[in-house]
Protein backbone atom coordinates (compact mmCIF):
# COMPACT_ATOMS: atom_id res chain seq x y z
CA UNK A 1 0.00 0.00 0.00
CA UNK A 2 1.82 3.26 -0.88
CA UNK A 3 -0.88 5.63 -0.21
CA UNK A 4 -0.70 6.27 2.92
CA UNK A 5 -0.86 10.06 4.74
CA UNK A 6 0.28 10.21 8.27
CA UNK A 7 -0.80 13.50 9.73
CA UNK A 8 2.06 13.75 12.12
CA UNK A 9 2.87 15.78 15.31
CA UNK A 10 6.74 14.25 15.98
CA UNK A 11 6.37 15.84 19.69
CA UNK A 12 3.14 13.72 20.40
CA UNK A 13 4.74 9.94 21.57
CA UNK A 14 1.07 8.71 20.12
CA UNK A 15 1.94 10.36 17.06
CA UNK A 16 5.80 8.88 17.46
CA UNK A 17 4.27 5.18 18.28
CA UNK A 18 2.08 5.46 15.17
CA UNK A 19 5.13 6.05 12.87
CA UNK A 20 6.80 3.23 14.47
CA UNK A 21 4.10 0.80 14.40
CA UNK A 22 3.73 1.95 10.36
CA UNK A 23 7.66 1.46 9.37
CA UNK A 24 7.45 -1.92 11.79
CA UNK A 25 5.39 -3.58 9.28
CA UNK A 26 7.15 -2.01 6.09
CA UNK A 27 5.35 0.95 5.37
CA UNK A 28 6.56 4.29 4.27
CA UNK A 29 3.89 6.93 4.70
CA UNK A 30 3.86 10.43 3.88
CA UNK A 31 4.48 12.32 6.65
CA UNK A 32 2.49 15.25 6.94
CA UNK A 33 3.76 17.48 10.14
CA UNK A 34 0.99 19.51 10.15
CA UNK A 35 1.86 21.76 12.73
CA UNK A 36 4.17 23.15 10.26
CA UNK A 37 2.17 22.69 6.86
CA UNK A 38 -1.49 23.20 8.13
CA UNK A 39 -4.31 21.59 6.31
CA UNK A 40 -6.79 24.35 4.80
CA UNK A 41 -10.76 23.92 5.41
CA UNK A 42 -11.19 21.99 2.49
CA UNK A 43 -8.65 19.85 3.22
CA UNK A 44 -9.95 19.41 6.38
CA UNK A 45 -13.32 18.95 5.32
CA UNK A 46 -12.41 15.99 2.93
CA UNK A 47 -10.54 14.30 5.89
CA UNK A 48 -13.35 14.59 8.28
CA UNK A 49 -15.54 13.28 5.30
CA UNK A 50 -13.06 9.96 5.33
CA UNK A 51 -13.17 9.90 9.30
CA UNK A 52 -16.43 9.69 9.40
CA UNK A 53 -16.39 12.42 11.79
CA UNK A 54 -17.88 16.08 12.83
CA UNK A 55 -15.33 19.00 12.98
CA UNK A 56 -16.01 19.18 16.70
CA UNK A 57 -15.09 15.51 17.29
CA UNK A 58 -11.65 16.46 15.99
CA UNK A 59 -11.02 19.20 18.08
CA UNK A 60 -8.44 18.56 21.11
CA UNK A 61 -10.06 19.80 23.99
CA UNK A 62 -7.44 20.51 26.45
CA UNK A 63 -5.47 22.87 24.56
CA UNK A 64 -5.27 26.95 25.50
CA UNK A 65 -7.15 27.97 21.90
CA UNK A 66 -9.85 25.53 22.25
CA UNK A 67 -10.72 27.75 25.45
CA UNK A 68 -9.40 31.38 24.57
CA UNK A 69 -11.93 30.72 21.60
CA UNK A 70 -14.63 29.16 23.20
CA UNK A 71 -14.97 26.50 20.52
CA UNK A 72 -17.12 24.72 23.38
CA UNK A 73 -19.99 26.99 22.54
CA UNK A 74 -22.89 24.58 21.15
CA UNK A 75 -24.14 27.35 18.92
CA UNK A 76 -20.93 27.52 16.62
CA UNK A 77 -21.39 25.55 13.33
CA UNK A 78 -19.44 23.45 11.73
CA UNK A 79 -18.05 25.63 9.30
CA UNK A 80 -16.35 27.85 11.89
CA UNK A 81 -14.85 24.64 14.02
CA UNK A 82 -13.39 23.69 10.43
CA UNK A 83 -11.95 27.81 10.07
CA UNK A 84 -11.11 27.51 14.11
CA UNK A 85 -8.88 24.14 13.36
CA UNK A 86 -7.12 25.89 9.62
CA UNK A 87 -6.04 28.66 11.78
CA UNK A 88 -4.85 26.72 14.37
CA UNK A 89 -3.78 23.74 13.69
CA UNK A 90 -2.72 22.58 17.33
CA UNK A 91 -6.73 21.83 18.10
CA UNK A 92 -6.56 18.91 15.57
CA UNK A 93 -6.32 15.19 17.39
CA UNK A 94 -3.34 13.33 16.13
CA UNK A 95 -1.92 11.14 14.40
CA UNK A 96 -4.34 10.74 11.45
CA UNK A 97 -3.48 8.14 9.01
CA UNK A 98 -5.58 8.66 6.17
CA UNK A 99 -5.60 6.39 2.85
CA UNK A 100 -7.11 6.95 -0.79
CA UNK A 101 -10.95 6.67 0.84
CA UNK A 102 -10.69 6.02 4.55
CA UNK A 103 -8.72 7.95 7.66
CA UNK A 104 -8.64 7.02 11.19
CA UNK A 105 -7.45 9.02 14.98
CA UNK A 106 -4.81 7.02 15.91
CA UNK A 107 -5.23 7.31 19.39
CA UNK A 108 -4.60 4.82 20.73
CA UNK A 109 -1.96 4.20 18.05
CA UNK A 110 -2.30 0.67 16.92
CA UNK A 111 -5.75 2.43 15.54
CA UNK A 112 -3.54 3.36 12.25
CA UNK A 113 -3.72 -0.48 11.69
CA UNK A 114 -7.67 -0.67 11.26
CA UNK A 115 -7.28 0.65 7.87
CA UNK A 116 -4.64 -1.45 6.61
CA UNK A 117 -5.19 -4.41 3.96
Amino acid sequence: MTDLTLYHNPRCSKSRGALELLEARGLAPTVVRYLETPLNAAQIQALLGKLGLSARQLLRTGEDEYKSLNLSDPSLSESQLINAIAAHPKLMERPILETADKAVIGRPPENVLEILP
